[in-house]
């Protein structure tokens, strides 16, 4: 039986390593604007570098880096997207955690196809609607 939450799914029986990653990324979730090192993770994870590796490979199919990186954008995309009070680029990437303005914008343009600031304005290419 599978859970649907957000974009991530979970198995009610979940493996070893779906757990590791789970507990590992409510962690990230509630410290969105820390840095956390990786020895940090494997601390709170209860492993070694290459286990908790190995775990997110086994359910992400990359590293706990990366895959948490792509889950800050993804946060930072949602709310530059949403229409709610005052925003700012710089206000939501330091939030999620993204403090050097010129990586973060690149990373998010290379993961999205437009600025971040296009996000922000609203004005980022709508995808043609499909014809048949």
């Amino acid at each position: 039986m599978e859970q649907v939450t957000g974009d991530r799914r979970t198995r009610q029986n979940s493996t070893p390593a779906q757990a590791v990653v789970e507990r590992i990324e409510a962690y990230a979730q509630s410290h969105l604007s820390a840095s956390v090192p990786i020895s940090e993770l494997c601390r709170i994870a209860g492993l070694s570098e290459r286990g908790l590796r190995n775990a997110f490979y086994r359910v992400r199919g990359m590293s706990p880096k990366r895959s948490l990186r792509a889950d800050r954008l993804r946060g930072a995309r949602r709310a530059l997207a949403g229409g709610n009070g005052p925003r700012t680029v710089t206000g939501i990437a330091t939030r999620y955690g993204f403090y050097e303005l010129g990586r973060f914008a690149a990373v998010y343009k290379e993961s999205f196809g437009e600025a971040p600031s296009q996000t922000l304005r609203g004005t980022a290419r709508k995808p043609a609607p499909e014809t048949r």
